[in-house]
Parts: structure tokens; C-alpha cells; sequence
């Protein structure tokens, strides 16, 4: 069958002219030819600049099929290296200087996307800790009077508290320092705000958009299980409050009553 694919192409003069090139008859080739000619190419063209080239190319390839962005960094900072040095060997500046500078910057993201890792696995032991958050953050100042948000109002960001005083006006309750807020509308069907915030004291916050933190679970699924820790803890607060609202009415109720 294979040699009937052979003869047949052989015919053709496109392909007879390509194996002429090659240095084989067509007249007279076989597959064992052909291979042993595409070998002995192969080797008389390879050099250490394209072996590390090669080896670059492989680790870039790697980065594509990569899901998640820990081993994409890792594999993307050792593609650079061999590039570099393919680079340096070829005396091709630009591209030795390229792919020397993206080492450090992926360097610098690998890090802190190991940071965040890190945070994700502690918040199994409570630490809720949001200093890994902040490099992803821009500040924004408010102030005494602002209304930050509204209850029933889209939801596209949430925020951490820094400085300043904020009380969320339904249930009369001051957010203090290091304290998420908007967090809930991320998690919404509808992506709506679920309280109205109000700036009591001037004073500034950190927000990420809820796209940014899409992109974070993603890049890094752990986020996920620290950001449901996050949830679940300010719902059983909530939970915890009403429940004791619930029980001073109750006491309210029997003590007019037994009056």
C-alpha cells in the first residue's frame, strides 16, 4: 500500500522535482531513502543555538496547553531561558534581551501567584488574612456622606476597607478596617448589592472588579475555596445577628406581656 502512495507521487512533478532537491532519484526511491535522507539533513542542519531553540519551542507549546497558571509561568520562564540563550549563541540581541526580560517579569507574577495559593490553603486554619488580595487592588478615596453603594443596585467590584468609617445603613452596623464589602453581589444571580454602604468618616478603600476575580479563580482554583470561606463566614455573621435580633424581640414580646 505504501509503496503504491510512493509510485504514485513519484508521478508527480511537483514531488519528483522536491525529491530531486533532496539529492534522491525518483526514478529509483524507496521510504527507507527517504527517511535516511531527511535524517542526514536534519543532522547536518542542527546546532546548539536550534537544539535550544527546540527545547524553547517545546516549553512554549507547553504554555498553550497549560489550564492553570502556576506550571504556565514555570513553563513560560524556562521556555525564555532557552531562548535567550538561543539568542545569545545566534548573536540576535533583540531577541536575547526579550526573552531575558520576561524570566523576571514571570518571575515576579509566579510569585505572587504562589502568595495567593498560600493564603487559599490558610484560610482552612482561619487566617483571613487579605494582604495577597491588595497587589490586585486600586484604591479609591470616599467621603463622610458618600454613598458607596445601594441596596439593589448592579454589582460590578468589590471592596476592602483600609481607613475611614462605613456602616451599612440597614442594619445600622459599622465596617471597621481590613473588611470586605460587595463581596455577596459577586455571588448573586443577578450581580445585585444586597446593602446600602455609607462613608460615616472619611477615609479610603481597595477595589477589584468582579472580572479580575473571575480571572484569579480561574488562573488559580484554590481562590475559589478561600473566597467561599470569606462568603460563608460574613453569612453566618448575618445569620448570627438576626438570629439575636430575633431573640430580643422575643424577649420584648414575653417581658410586655407578662407586664
Amino acid at each position: 500500500m505504501l509503496d503504491r502512495i510512493l509510485d504514485a507521487a513519484t508521478d508527480n512533478l511537483r514531488f519528483a522535482k522536491i525529491l530531486v532537491q533532496m539529492g534522491l532519484d525518483p526514478n529509483n526511491v524507496t521510504w527507507d531513502a527517504i527517511f535516511s535522507r531527511l535524517l542526514e539533513i536534519f543532522l547536518h542542519n542542527i546546532t546548539l543555538a536550534n537544539m535550544f531553540a527546540l527545547v524553547g519551542a517545546i516549553f512554549f507549546v507547553a504554555t498553550l496547553l497549560t489550564q492553570t497558571m502556576v506550571p504556565l509561568r514555570v513553563a513560560n520562564m524556562i521556555g525564555c531561558v532557552f531562548f535567550a540563550i538561543f539568542g545569545a549563541l545566534t548573536g540576535a540581541v533583540t531577541t536575547f534581551l526579550l526573552y531575558l526580560l520576561m524570566v523576571p517579569i514571570n518571575a515576579y507574577r509566579l510569585r505572587q501567584m504562589l502568595a495567593l495559593v498560600k493564603k487559599a490553603r490558610a484560610a482552612t486554619q482561619g487566617d483571613m488574612s487579605m494582604e495577597w488580595l491588595k497587589p490586585f487592588m486600586t484604591q479609591r478615596k470616599y467621603r463622610k456622606g458618600d454613598i458607596l453603594m445601594e441596596k439593589g443596585d448592579a454589582a460590578n467590584e468589590m471592596l476592602l476597607t483600609v481607613t475611614g468609617r462605613f456602616r451599612v445603613v440597614e442594619i445600622n452596623v459599622d465596617v471597621p478596617p481590613g473588611r470586605l464589602m460587595g463581596e455577596l453581589g459577586f455571588l448573586t444571580p443577578d450581580n445585585r448589592r444586597t446593602a446600602t454602604i455609607e462613608c460615616i468618616e472619611d477615609g479610603h478603600v481597595l477595589t477589584i472588579t468582579y472580572e479580575k476575580l473571575l480571572e484569579i479563580y480561574f488562573q488559580n482554583p484554590q481562590f475559589g475555596y478561600y473566597f467561599l470561606v470569606l462568603t460563608s463566614q460574613r453569612l453566618l455573621e448575618n445569620l448570627a445577628r438576626a438570629e439575636a435580633i430575633i431573640a430580643q424581640n422575643r424577649i420584648a414580646v414575653q417581658t410586655g406581656s407578662a407586664n
